[in-house]
């Protein structure tokens, strides 16, 4: 077993072949800062920091497959292992300098994950690169 946490947040990330290093940390502060946790009152008003959480960090360049035309997915929007291996590694270490703890799974490796989903959230958070780039 490589990563494993409780209460939190399971990042699948993906990286573009647009995406840099200052991408990696933009989304690194957008997810440490991004209140989708329950206040007393139920609001979504809370962030990681804030409850304590966790983030499990899963590389998944599939999220880029693009399925729009014929029956095998096109994988040129995500990035080359040589770009998207570091971009992975600047993420969690900047998460983690903003004060997030952070476990991570297995570049390049065949995972099995579980997940329990406690809760009605599920977002897409793209760089401003990527989301340009789609």
């Amino acid at each position: 077993m490589s990563g494993e946490i409780g209460a939190g947040v399971v990042v699948l990330l993906g990286v573009a072949a647009v995406d840099g290093p200052r991408d990696a940390d933009w989304l690194a502060r957008k997810l440490a800062g991004l209140r989708v946790f329950g206040d007393a009152l139920q609001q979504m008003n809370r962030d990681l920091r804030e409850v304590g959480g966790a983030a499990l960090v899963v590389p998944q360049f599939t999220l880029y497959g693009d399925t729009r035309r014929g029956r095998r997915p096109d994988f040129t929007r995500a990035a080359r292992p040589e770009l998207a291996e570091p971009l992975f590694e600047r993420f969690c270490q900047a998460l983690a300098a903003a004060g997030v703890e952070v476990q991570r799974g297995v570049f390049r490796a065949h995972m099995a994950i579980e997940l329990v989903n406690d809760g009605p959230v599920t977002l897409l958070v793209e760089s401003p690169a990527a989301a340009e780039g789609a």
